[in-house]
């Protein structure tokens, strides 16, 4: 019965194809402001030559229903940008505040917690446990967030994988999975906890063009529902097809499109 609900709020190709503008910090509601607000942001980093200022102070606010990329040569700044919003490092200066929580308030313990239930990552190498099968790998977060009740998550997990293409091969271990198939069944593991912003670092690093396409449209889609998309790429063409461009280089903001 869960998930013939779920099933009833998947996404039809209509509605992918009339995505509404996303919220631009027009409304002044609670639940209205950005869904990342990086202030003044400085990383320093102590090195044997001395201070190594890897950002120089960013100031970046995404809003709820934006896909954006980030894009930018190696050592611009992209992954230190990446891990101030992700709390896997913190900022010398400046202030990171993801869906209304200050971020380095947080000891570790309330970071893990924090950021299972705000935020799925995506990584370029999949990162799939290959003794579990798909639907046990996209239960994981779940389990490690303490997110719904134990007797929903199956169900929930085959939702996720319908949404991406993958619920045919929900049984099936990583092994067996094309490139194209692990990174769908990463996305559904990213989305599990239903995160108001989803992080993509390289995600079609590894794919080819069609494939690539593949991953490209459904984060298209996601958005359209509502879902923030950070994508950090180097990959020129579909950057250029994003509605939001940040170009990073020495660790500053140097240019930004919208479409």
């Amino acid at each position: 019965m869960l998930l013939k609900w779920m099933r009833s709020r998947l996404p039809r190709p209509s509605q992918a194809a009339s995505c509404p503008p996303p919220n631009s910090g027009s409304n002044d509601g609670p639940n209205d402001g950005p869904v990342i607000d990086l202030r003044g942001v400085v990383k320093v980093y102590s090195t044997p030559a001395g201070p190594f200022r890897a950002l120089q102070g960013i100031d970046l606010a995404l809003w709820r229903g934006e896909f954006v990329a980030i894009v930018g040569k190696s050592g611009s700044g992209k992954s230190t940008l990446i891990n101030m919003f992700t709390g896997i490092d913190h900022p010398t200066a400046g202030e990171v505040v993801v869906a209304g929580t200050a971020i380095r308030q947080l000891d570790e313990g309330q970071m893990a917690e924090w950021r299972g239930r705000t935020m799925g990552i995506v990584f370029q190498f999949f990162q799939l446990l290959p003794t579990l099968s798909v639907v046990e790998n996209v239960m994981i977060p779940m389990d490690l967030a303490d997110q719904y009740a134990p007797e929903e998550r199956y169900a929930r997990a085959l939702y996720r994988l319908e949404q991406v293409g993958m619920a045919e091969d929900a049984h099936k271990f990583p092994a067996v999975l094309s490139a194209g198939q692990a990174q769908r069944a990463a996305i559904a593991r990213a989305l599990a906890n239903d995160p108001p912003l989803l992080v993509a670092d390289e995600p079609t690093g590894n794919l080819d063009v069609r494939n690539a396409e593949g991953v490209f449209e459904l984060f298209q889609t996601l958005a359209c529902l509502g879902k923030t998309i950070l994508m950090v790429t180097h990959d020129d063409d579909l950057a250029a097809r994003v509605p939001r461009t940040v170009t990073i280089a020495d660790g500053q903001i140097v240019d930004e499109i919208r479409r």
